[in-house]
């Protein structure tokens, strides 16, 4: 009796355990979603589940990896974390529906291995290329404290190279500045050593030790003296305004070294500000060509993000035919076949209706050309019967049957093109 009693639904061992609910399957539906399957239809097979789930998961770690990594360069670039985020999840989404749409555009059932092949060949060469794209900013994520080290060097060579640059450019002002200043310090010791010996001259006849040798105020002391005074004199401008020009050209080497400093440490600033994904990208390649262990580590990094990226055309192509592309192939034959059907029998009854108007359009022409030839025996009839009884004069005669024919022609519209 016990065995005949009805199963509960909140029994332990029931036929819906093993046959799995609703709800379990609906939890696939996102991953069949993302693997661009025709769920209604593959819901009636269920041994094709875990295979279309697979491939849904595939396609979305591409959306994953798109993300990351544009992420990651947009951030490099203008270190906003809203931005960030907004061309992240845009460039992500824009890479999933891509790898969606390659993957439900392939075609299992039908179609020979060696097309198959052909038909992949143009997508694995757009999924390298995206994936190409996606690896570069992983990897510069993935090497970042080497980078950052290299990034230093590197400015640095910069800003040495900018120092020599700027040398370069002010040789010319500088040069041209030390050699006048060099000039005017020349006239200007001249002067002052003319000064000083004639300053030394009237003093040593003064005191008696040189000159005439004789101490005391004399003639020749006053003359030496006033000679002193009388250069002073002249050469106390030209002094003036060398000293002036002197300190002009102190100026314009002192501006010239201030600008050469300033220009330097505003290029350092710069540079050291304004590194981004080109200057870290260099980087990288630098690092690659320098050593050897990080050109393969890049290298293979870059293989394996590719291969997740080509994976959902790779996994759809090595995917065995199964019951669900045998249906969806049916189906959509199926529809094909319908819609052929269709465009046959609205094309041939367009023919028939076109074949009855034609008909009915002979039946009117033939009514019409009935009616003229009546018409025009009618009045033959008429001149004939003048004619037997001698009513019929040449003068008075009616307007030929050509004339009858325009008149009736013109009076009922009828075009030559209708009398068939």
């Amino acid at each position: 009796m016990a065995a005949k009693e009805p199963v509960q639904g909140n029994d332990l061992y029931a036929y819906d355990s093993f046959s799995g609910d609703s709800g379990k399957r609906s939890d696939n539906n996102f991953l069949w979603w993302c693997s661009g399957a025709h769920q209604q239809l593959l819901k009636q097979f269920p041994s094709e589940h875990s295979k279309y789930s697979g491939l849904g998961g595939v396609i979305l770690a591409t959306f994953v990896l798109a993300a990351i990594s544009s992420g990651y360069a947009i951030y490099s670039i203008f270190n906003n974390i809203g931005w960030t985020l907004l061309f992240a999840v845009i460039w992500g989404l824009i890479i999933f529906n891509f790898d969606r749409f390659l993957v439900s555009t392939m075609r299992k059932y039908g179609v020979s291995k060696r097309k198959q092949l052909w038909m992949a060949v143009p997508r694995i060469a757009l999924a390298l290329l995206i994936g190409i794209t996606i690896a570069r900013p992983l990897e510069l994520k993935i090497f970042e404290k080497e980078i950052d080290t290299k990034v230093v060097e590197n400015i640095h060579k910069k800003i040495q190279l900018n120092d020599s640059l700027l040398q370069a450019e002010n040789t010319a002002l500088m040069q041209t500045s030390e050699a006048e200043r060099n000039r005017l310090m020349g006239r200007k010791l001249s002067i002052e050593d003319t000064l000083h010996r004639l300053q030394q001259s009237y003093v040593q006849e003064a005191d008696g030790t040189g000159g005439s040798g004789q101490r005391g105020v004399q003639e020749l002391t006053r003359l030496k003296m006033n000679a002193f005074s009388a250069a002073r004199e002249q050469y106390g401008p030209e002094l003036l305004q060398l000293q002036t020009d002197i300190a002009r050209q102190d100026s314009i080497l002192a501006g010239a070294k201030t600008s050469l400093q300033d220009k330097r440490k505003q290029y350092e600033a710069s540079a050291k500000a304004n590194v981004g994904f080109l200057e870290r990208n260099k980087a990288l390649t630098d690092l690659a060509g320098e050593e050897s262990s990080v050109f393969w580590t890049s290298l293979l990094l870059s293989m394996l993000i590719i291969l997740i990226e080509v994976g959902p055309i790779l996994s759809k192509l090595i995917m065995p035919v199964g019951p669900y592309d045998i249906a969806l192939a049916k189906e959509e034959l199926t529809l094909m076949a319908a819609s052929e059907n269709d465009m046959r029998k609205d094309k041939e009854l367009t023919s028939e209706k076109k074949k009855a108007f034609y008909r009915k359009q002979k039946e009117v022409s033939d009514q019409l050309a009935d009616k003229l030839t009546a018409l025009q025996q009618k009045h033959i009839d008429e001149e004939l019967d003048k004619w037997e009884r001698g009513e019929w004069n040449p003068k008075d005669h009616r307007a030929s049957m050509d004339e009858v024919m325009r008149k009736i022609k013109e009076r009922y519209q009828i075009d030559e093109g209708d009398l068939l």
